[in-house]
C-alpha cells in the first residue's frame, strides 16, 4: 500500500511537469510550421536579407489583449547561427517573449504569426541576456519583403531588427517598435527539463537540439546555410 502510494505521488509530481514540456514542445513545432510557410511563399522574406541575419525568432499567434492601443503578448523561439561568430549553422532554439503596447501590434482580431531578423551580434548578444525594447535598445524596422527585394535600403541597412507579419494570409513588414522583447527562462527550464540561460543554449550548445525543432532548423538550413553578413 505504501509502495502504490509512493507511485501515485510520484506521477502527480511528474505529471504537470510532463505536460509543460509538451506545451513547450509544441510552441517549437508550431514555430517551424510557421517558418516553413512563411519561407515557401512566393513573396517572403528577400533571400539577401535572410541569408544575413545572424539570428531568427518566431512568435506564433500574438494574440491582441485590448482593443486599439493596447498591449499584445506573445511566446515563440529564438535561434541563432552557431558560434560566437554567428557563422555556423542554426542551433538549439532558445525560448522568448514579446510583450507590446504599441499600435504597430494591432493588426485586427485574429493572432498574427511574428518573424524577426536579428541582423547584427549586438542585438542577438542584447536579445539573450535582457529585455530589449524594439526601437530603442535596438534599432527595429519593418522588414522588406518579396523575394528578390532588395536588402540595401536605408532603412534596412540601419536596422539591428528586421520584422515581419503573417495574419490572415497576408505577410508583410511591420514596425514593433515600443515593444519588447526578452528570454523566457521559464519556458526554457519546461522545455529542458532545468534551469538553462539563453545565451548557454544559443552560444555555447549548452543543450542538445530537441526534437521539436529539427523541422524549424532543417527549414533555415535549406533555405540559408550560409551567413553572408560579412560578405
Amino acid at each position: 500500500m505504501k509502495r502504490m502510494s509512493l507511485y501515485i505521488g510520484l506521477l502527480c509530481l511528474l505529471a504537470p511537469s510532463a505536460f509543460a514540456q509538451e506545451k513547450e514542445a509544441d510552441r517549437v513545432e508550431n514555430a517551424g510550421k510557421v517558418m516553413k510557410e512563411i519561407l515557401n511563399a512566393p513573396d517572403s522574406i528577400p533571400q539577401s536579407v535572410l541569408d544575413k541575419a545572424d539570428c531568427v525568432v518566431v512568435l506564433p499567434s500574438v494574440v491582441k489583449f485590448a482593443i486599439g492601443i493596447g498591449g499584445s503578448y506573445g511566446r515563440g523561439v529564438m535561434t541563432c547561427r552557431g558560434g560566437e561568430a554567428f557563422q555556423g549553422p542554426w542551433g538549439a532554439p532558445t525560448m522568448m517573449a514579446l510583450e507590446g503596447g504599441s499600435a504597430g501590434l494591432q493588426l485586427g482580431g485574429n493572432a498574427t504569426d511574428f518573424v524577426l531578423l536579428l541582423m547584427s551580434p549586438r542585438s542577438a548578444n542584447g536579445i539573450l541576456t535582457s529585455k530589449v525594447k524594439l526601437g530603442g535598445d535596438a534599432s527595429a524596422a519593418a522588414g522588406p519583403v518579396g523575394r528578390s527585394a532588395s536588402a540595401e535600403t536605408d532603412a534596412t541597412l540601419r536596422a539591428e531588427i528586421l520584422s515581419y507579419s503573417r495574419a490572415r494570409g497576408l505577410f508583410a513588414g511591420v514596425s514593433l517598435e515600443g515593444s519588447t522583447l526578452r528570454p523566457d527562462g521559464g519556458a526554457n527550464k519546461k522545455l529542458y527539463g532545468k534551469d538553462v540561460e539563453a545565451k548557454a543554449v544559443v552560444m555555447k550548445n549548452a543543450e542538445p537540439v530537441p526534437a521539436s525543432a529539427k523541422e524549424l532548423l532543417a527549414t533555415l538550413e535549406k533555405a540559408s546555410p550560409k551567413n553572408k553578413s560579412k560578405n
